[in-house]
């Protein structure tokens, strides 16, 4: 594959995309905005201007969505918020840190603790009240508002998460996972410089470049679309992978 030497990867380095939630795939393609590096240079110890971002805290975009989990703003944060429940029942359950399963990273962000789970290929984001320790009861914290139940919903989704078996099997990717891949690694070829022709040959390989690709041609205007889609995510789109909408 003839590309410039700039640092762009080949198919292989994104599979890793290919699993990752709305909140890892948004940061994937925040990360990768020349904005956003630049305040990261710059500004990085300013979180009123990571708010413009989304988020609390500027996080480094070196790192990507394996290696860190960034603190979205808690209006967008569709995480299980765990709280000491006051007024417990009889049967009420009980924290045990050890007992979330999979593997935990714990880190605090000046505002509250949050608990990142991955349980196979999959994350869980927990976010722990200030009093909560390990043998109190606990609740979930909902805020109240018309959208309730759309924050609800998304609980349900995370707490399904941490009752998947960690030995199951990886879902097979489906045409959206796949379409993000794709939107990242053309994003890293523009930033890298490299021509639509290159990108095309990287993500659908040479021989459909060799047999498809010309001026008029379905496969240019793929690629295209795909550019296109990627820029878009990075520039802002990204916020639709948080469910903005549906907590607006």
């Amino acid at each position: 594959m003839a590309v410039r030497s700039t640092g762009w990867h080949p198919s292989a380095a994104y599979l890793y995309t290919v699993h990752l939630d709305g909140p890892s795939l948004a940061w994937e393609y925040l990360r990768r905005n020349p904005g956003y590096r630049l305040d990261w240079q710059q500004c990085r110890g300013d979180t009123m201007q990571a708010r413009c971002w989304c988020l609390r805290q500027f996080e480094d975009p070196a790192r990507d969505a394996r290696c860190t989990q960034p603190a979205w703003l808690p209006e967008v944060d569709a995480s299980i918020p765990l709280c000491v429940d006051d007024h417990p029942p009889a049967a009420a359950p009980i924290f045990c840190l050890w007992d979330i399963p999979g593997h935990k990273t714990l880190s605090d962000d000046g505002q509250q603790l949050r608990l990142t789970s991955a349980v196979g290929c999959r994350i869980a984001r927990i976010t722990l009240a200030r009093g909560l320790e390990d043998g109190m009861p606990y609740a979930y914290a909902v805020r109240a508002g018309q959208t309730a139940c759309a924050r609800w919903r998304a609980i349900e989704a995370q707490l399904a998460v941490l009752n998947t078996p960690p030995e199951a099997a990886q879902p097979r990717p489906g045409r959206t996972a796949l379409a993000h891949m794709h939107a990242l690694q053309a994003l890293d070829g523009v930033l890298a410089g490299a021509s639509q022709r290159e990108l095309a040959t990287a993500v659908f390989g040479t021989h459909a470049v060799a047999e498809r690709w010309y001026a008029d041609g379905d496969l240019r205007a793929q690629m295209r679309r795909v550019i296109r889609a990627g820029r878009a995510l990075m520039r802002g789109g990204y916020r639709r992978l948080l469910q903005l909408d549906l907590f607006d």
